[in-house]
């Protein structure tokens, strides 16, 4: 026997919506506190039949994300610990990342197909790379400017400023997401910079040098932009089509709360790309192991994501830790 979600929705959404106001509340009064505790045990229940009965896994988290919270709050909220920093690392970033696939898939897909044309073409058209950057800023970039950026400045000094810079780009992706025209001219930008350079680089014959070099950082740091716009898209995207049991602003709200904690976590995955920019890409060791390494580090990536991320946004997973914690709650 299934539930018709439509009108389930529209019977008891208002309740969980008021359960969700409540449960953010920094104070209540004792009215408050009852309605909370009615609305909470109402709540467990109609989670247990969508559980049982409804399809929808997007409907079954949203409601027990909305039940977590209100336990949280009826429990108090536990302090800081290193188990909430673990959860975040082992749940809570790779499922955001992992739910915001499709998005960050898609921008890669298209930042890759439209750089490597622009190589091509600033390759096999000499005169375009005059128009963007000089005669002389070519030649230069060519005989020694672009390896020599690798090697301008000491590796901590570097790998901190690439750290900053990359960090503070993937700010903007999420933050100006809900627009979506600004992340779209922030992807444009760099596929430029990486066609004209890659094109200049190919055109004189340094194709090696250029993807000797980018390529062992390149791999992960790439990635980390990609998952910014990818989700910042998807914050857009949910204000122009949000789910049907959502409104406008609560669609936006969720999403956004889902880039925060991307935002978070890709403050660490761009500290271990500058550090691999910084110094492992101009170490004077050999190419393919270079390249090696920084393969290494962004499939280790990838796997964390997939493995991690799945297993904590697989629905009988976040259904069972429900369960644990209200039972857990409830004396049972």
């Amino acid at each position: 026997m299934t539930v018709d979600l439509d009108a389930y929705v529209a019977e008891h959404g208002g309740q969980w919506r008021r359960l969700e106001e409540l449960s953010g509340r920094s104070r209540l009064d004792a009215a408050e506190i009852d309605e909370l505790v009615a609305l909470y045990q109402r709540a467990t229940t109609q989670l247990s039949v969508l559980r049982s009965r409804s399809p929808d896994p997007a409907l079954v988290s949203q409601l027990s994300q909305v039940v977590l919270r209100a336990r949280a709050r009826l429990t108090g909220r536990p302090r800081p610990s290193w188990a909430a920093v673990g959860r975040f690392l082992v749940a809570g970033f790779p499922a955001a990342v992992y739910r915001a696939w499709p998005w960050w898939c898609g921008v890669a897909t298209g930042f890759s197909l439209l750089s490597l044309f622009l190589i091509w073409f600033v390759a096999g058209n000499p005169e375009t790379a005059a128009a963007f950057i000089g005669d002389e800023a070519a030649a230069d970039l060519v005989e020694s400017g672009f390896a020599g950026y690798y090697t301008e400045f000491a590796a901590p000094t570097f790998a901190f400023h690439l750290w900053t810079h990359n960090a503070w780009l993937a700010a903007q992706c999420l933050a100006a997401g809900v627009l979506i025209v600004p992340v779209l001219y922030l992807l444009w930008q760099n596929a430029l910079n990486i066609g004209v350079v890659g094109g200049v680089m190919v055109a004189h014959g340094r194709a090696d040098v250029f993807f000797g070099l980018i390529t062992p950082h390149g791999l992960l740091e790439l990635t980390g932009v990609f998952v910014a716009a990818g989700v910042g898209l998807r914050i857009g995207w949910s204000w122009i089509a949000p789910p049907t049991q959502l409104t406008r602003g609560q669609a936006v709200a969720r999403a956004g709360r889902e880039g925060v904690l991307v935002a978070v976590g890709l403050v660490g995955l761009f500290a271990v790309s500058a550090v691999i920019e910084a110094f492992v890409t101009p170490a004077p060791v050999p190419v393919a192991l270079r390249v090696a390494v920084g393969a290494a580090v962004w499939l280790a990536f990838l796997a964390y994501v997939v493995l991690l991320g799945r297993r904590a946004t697989h629905p009988d997973l976040v259904d069972h830790e429900v369960v644990a914690v209200t039972r857990r709650v409830d004396g049972q």
